[in-house]
């Protein structure tokens, strides 16, 4: 199950990092991994603020898999 490695992944990553610091909200590991693509075009605080519609209306991959491309790009202007 994807759920599960990722959050071995993370296990793995807090072990080897334990002081690293988190700046992104996120409550699982698809909210992390979207709000993680979506720092790379700006800043972890603009995605913080986009991030919590956005979280509430997509809550699984499939969800920002059958989103429209036109109406999502809409949604991340906030």
């Amino acid at each position: 199950k994807m759920d599960t490695k990722i959050d071995d992944e993370l296990k793995l990553l807090e072990k080897n990092y334990p002081e690293a610091k988190y700046y992104l909200d996120y409550s699982n590991p698809l909210e992390l991994l979207v709000a993680a693509i979506l720092s790379a075009q700006c800043t972890d605080e603009r995605v913080n603020k986009v991030t919590k519609s956005l979280f509430q209306k997509y809550r699984a991959a499939k969800d920002y898999a059958k989103a429209d491309i036109k109406k999502f790009q809409q949604e991340l202007i906030v």
